[in-house]
């Protein structure tokens, strides 16, 4: 069968490596279907070695009535960044309309199998691995949604996953939600890790599609339920509860986070970046709940987090 032509706003941005990860997560955020990242030879060789490197993103986005406003948002995002970061060459931006990228292809250059955790290895399907016996494998086809591995904000979750899990033997019975699941990954590796109950939530119906398959590759599908649905509507308590997102959805649904967790359970929070940790600890490192554990990679944190055995 003839695959559908389908058309895409394609972003492009030239920017310092420091900016790259903040881009990304911008990027993926505001809905892109793929980000890609590329690392260019300096334009002009000189005496003095350049302050940083130059590298692009490419992110693709679908071509309907929001892509005017994308656009205006990705620009309004730059210009915070260069006012943010003076010292920084200014991120310069390129767009153009493709039809029916090769997803597949591009994707194929990136992923590579990686340990993200003690125990965790994520691969692509394409690629082969040979595992040791305490290896757990999780095999990701990435498609065109958010969650490879590759990511801080999803490494940082992923080895808090497996450190909660490994290390609370007395809960018999993990109740897992992944708020914002992309390709599945999280919930994926909380099912591998032993949780009978998970559960994924995602706006973009294409992730969850591509989510639901990941899950059968990987033999979990028994165990969980990717929904197409705003978390807000959710009302089953859960256990642990992970949400890797950006700062601004996290204080948005941290009432409703709250009430879905069940006194004495987990909650991570991820995709949060420097300049935003004294916001989010202000309100998520407070009563009801308490800071188990913080992870760090460069500028991006993750919050491991204990709600109160009484509920507040």
């Amino acid at each position: 069968m003839k695959k559908q032509q389908e058309k895409w706003l394609k972003v492009e941005i030239a920017a310092p490596a420091e900016l790259m990860d903040a881009l990304g997560n911008f990027l993926t955020e505001a809905g892109a279907h793929g980000v890609f990242q590329e690392t260019l030879e300096p334009q002009s060789p000189g005496d003095f070695p350049e302050t940083a490197q130059t590298e692009t993103i490419q992110a693709y986005f679908p071509q309907d009535t929001r892509a005017e406003k994308r656009i205006k948002s990705v620009e309004n995002y730059l210009a915070s960044l260069a006012e943010i970061f003076p010292d920084l060459t200014k991120p310069s931006l390129k767009t153009e309309i493709v039809t029916d990228p090769d997803w597949g292809e591009q994707w194929k250059k990136y992923f590579k199998p990686i340990r993200v955790s003690g125990n965790i290895i994520v691969k692509p399907t394409w690629e082969r691995y040979s595992p040791s016996s305490r290896d757990i494998v999780i095999e990701i086809d990435p498609g065109m949604a958010f969650g490879t591995g590759q990511h801080a904000s999803t490494r940082m979750c992923l080895e808090a996953i497996e450190d909660i899990i490994m290390k609370e033997r007395a809960v018999k019975n993990w109740k897992v939600l992944d708020v914002g699941c992309g390709t599945g990954i999280l919930g994926i590796a909380a099912a591998k890790l032993g949780a009978q109950d998970v559960i994924g939530v995602d706006i973009d119906r294409k992730a969850v599609e591509i989510a639901r398959e990941n899950a059968a590759i990987n033999d979990v599908d028994e165990h969980i339920k990717f929904i197409n649905r705003d978390v807000k509507t959710l009302t089953e308590t859960r256990n642990l509860i992970i949400a890797n997102l950006t700062a601004k959805l996290l204080m948005e649904l941290r009432e409703h986070l709250k009430n879905l967790l069940v006194p004495g359970g987990y909650m991570i929070i991820s995709g949060i970046v420097e300049p935003d940790r004294q916001l989010i600890e202000e309100r998520f490192c407070a009563a009801p709940f308490t800071q188990e554990k913080v992870i760090t990679e460069k500028e991006w944190v993750c919050y491991v987090l204990k709600k109160s055995d009484r509920d507040i």
